[in-house]
């Protein structure tokens, strides 16, 4: 039954991008074939293939390292308030270890350590080589040119402001279509700073979970790729769309190895203030929210809250990812707070579910459909960077940006489903 459901989702949510479409057209079998193929093949080789479960379970091994290694730097720092129970002395007896994880002190400094190692493999230009090998299948199976496959890519690993900065001399020439694809790729994806912050918030509620959260970064590209394409349909490309990919220099200006230190460092800590000080002010504004929605009387006696809300709006597209329908109003929740708040306080209420809440396959689907950026606060970031970097059209770029949350929202469900479609 949940196979069906979900083969009925992907269906129903590619008929949505049509609904949304500015032609109103069934799109191109090609397109479609391109797209779903590119999902399914990706998706296959995860969770059908042991040789890249062994790849993955290696990374995540190497996960647990960096959050050995980042430990030692927040006990230097902070004393024992950044370790574990298991590993230092505390002045005081330990009724329940979870209660000393504290988000500031142990968990956010994750993003900093991982920017700092992203710099490091970007000067020696090892990210960049894989970004070349991605935007290399992108543009040979979806047809996209050079610049939209190097940064429908790079999104796989950086973030939406950051991976366009790579095309930036290219923006202004990219048609109408490729800018949207570009904007709904940094919609459905997530960033390689944060994937090990959201790894670490999952491991207790999923095996392997940087594997599939990278799987869902990975296999959400294609569908961006594709629902942008039918929403926004391909027009002629001009000149400079078409340059291929061996005409993007990605390089960086690291002039070495502590330069690409010293800098990951600096951007790493802006991005760990922010990613702190939204957290706080999010949930601040949702408890105050909450509070004034439990004056509104309800039948039953529970006061109404913004995460019921979600929950009821949002279950339907959950049920047609493949979740049973009574779990569908939890992951609704879920899915509606990813959308309107953002991904991580989705992944935290994700992880701090009573045991049971979600089954197993559920909570597999939701972890692969929570994976993106398609939430109203990343709107105002990818408007604000993308006209900075091409103020000429900076009126395009605010048009368009309603409908790439839409696009980059339907790309997660598909891949929640399929996701779904492939876990027993």
């Amino acid at each position: 039954m949940s196979s069906l459901q979900a083969l009925l989702g992907i269906t129903v949510f590619i008929a949505l991008a049509v609904v949304f479409s500015e032609q109103r057209r069934l799109p191109h079998w090609k397109l479609l074939l391109a797209g779903l193929g590119l999902q399914f093949l990706f998706a296959l080789l995860v969770f059908r293939f042991s040789l890249l479960q062994a790849v993955l379970n290696v990374l995540n091994r190497g996960v647990a390292a960096i959050a050995d290694a980042t430990e030692a730097g927040t006990l230097f720092i902070f004393g024992y308030l950044g370790g574990d129970p298991a590993n230092v002395d505390y002045p005081f007896s330990i009724g329940d270890p979870a209660a000393t994880i504290i988000l500031a002190f142990r968990i956010l400094p994750l993003i900093l350590i991982f920017t700092v190692l992203s710099a490091i493999l970007w000067h020696y230009r090892i990210l960049p080589w894989i970004v070349h090998g991605f935007s290399f299948v992108l543009r040979r199976s979806m047809g996209v040119s050079g610049a939209v496959g190097v940064s429908a890519a790079a999104n796989i690993f950086i973030g939406m402001v950051e991976s366009p900065a790579l095309i930036r001399p290219y923006i202004k020439r990219l048609t109408r279509s490729e800018l949207f694809v570009v904007m709904s790729c940094g919609m459905a994806t997530i960033a390689g700073t944060v994937m090990v912050f959201y790894s670490v918030i999952l491991e207790v509620v999923i095996d392997n979970a940087l594997g599939h959260i990278l799987t869902a970064s990975v296999i959400s590209a294609p569908a961006a790729i594709m629902l942008a394409l039918i929403m926004v349909p391909a027009q002629q490309s001009q000149e400079a769309g078409e340059s291929a990919v061996d005409a993007v220099d990605i390089g960086t200006d690291y002039h070495n190895v502590m330069d690409a230190i010293a800098r990951g460092t600096s951007d790493g800590l802006k991005l760990m203030a922010n990613v702190g000080a939204m957290l706080l002010v999010l949930v601040a504004l949702v408890a105050l929210l909450n509070s004034a929605l439990s004056l509104i009387p309800i039948p039953g006696g529970e006061a109404l809250t913004l995460q019921a809300m979600f929950g009821w709006v949002f279950a339907p597209l959950t049920w047609l990812m493949g979740i049973p329908w009574q779990e569908a109003p939890l992951a609704g929740s879920l899915m509606g707070t990813k959308t309107v708040l953002n991904e991580l306080l989705a992944f935290l209420a994700l992880a701090e579910l009573p045991t049971g809440a979600l089954s197993e396959k559920s909570t597999i689907i939701m972890t692969y459909a929570i994976c993106g950026f398609a939430n109203f606060g990343s709107l105002g970031i990818m408007i604000a960077g993308l006209t900075g970097m091409c103020s000429e059209r900076a009126q395009e770029i605010v048009a368009l940006a309603p409908k790439s949350l839409i696009s980059g929202t339907l790309a997660t469900c598909m891949t929640g489903a399929i996701a779904g479609l492939l876990t027993f």
